[in-house]
């Protein structure tokens, strides 16, 4: 798999520029992956109280897929934030990210399958539970040890959500399983642009 160049974002939008200010901060601090999380996750959490307004053109569906629009990609790969867009009957497929992971709500339903993360290769998953997450709900979606989970839109309105991963997940190759044989593929979510 070939490895896609990082290309630095500076959001547009003050609320999220301020947000990577602090999440660049956070993350020089060293913490470990679980005190970086949960601090992220009150971050977000008081951003999506506060309100702010994305621009259109990154709460827009794709017809046929999900979208992933970069809204900061820190210049070294250390972390992003995307608005994440799902249609009405949109989902992606079962799959893991290789990194930490904090996500909010913007707009709309957003329903999380998770799935035990496998031991071994080629078995079933084991789904652990299924979570609705709604406007202004903030969740750490996952750590590099705990990450395999589907998403889809849950409502009759397009999801955005706005995301926090530890790396730049543009250009991050990831796992994704098929959960009744466990088969791994390789992807990466190229960003839309």
């Amino acid at each position: 798999m070939t490895t896609q160049q990082i290309v630095p974002v500076v959001s547009n939008v003050p609320e999220l520029a301020d947000l990577a200010g602090t999440v660049q901060e956070l993350v020089g601090r060293g913490l470990d992956e679980r005190a970086l999380t949960v601090a992220v996750q009150a971050e977000l959490t008081s951003l999506l109280a506060a309100g702010f307004e994305l621009p259109e053109e990154s709460t827009r569906p794709h017809p046929d897929r999900y979208v992933m629009y970069p809204m900061h990609v820190a210049p070294d790969g250390s972390f992003s934030i995307a608005s994440a867009v799902w249609n009405v009957g949109q989902g992606t497929p079962v799959h893991g990210h290789e990194t930490w992971g904090v996500v909010g709500i913007y707009r709309g339903v957003e329903v999380e399958t998770r799935y035990e993360k496998p031991a071994v290769p080629d078995i079933p998953l084991v789904a652990e539970g299924t979570d609705e997450w709604g406007a202004g709900q903030v969740t750490v979606c996952c750590t590099t040890d705990d990450d395999v989970h589907q998403v889809r839109c849950g409502g009759d309105q397009p999801v955005v959500g706005i995301h926090v991963y530890g790396a730049d997940i543009g250009t991050l190759p990831r796992r994704s399983y098929d959960p009744e044989t466990g088969a791994v593929h390789w992807f990466t979510s190229t960003w839309a642009r």
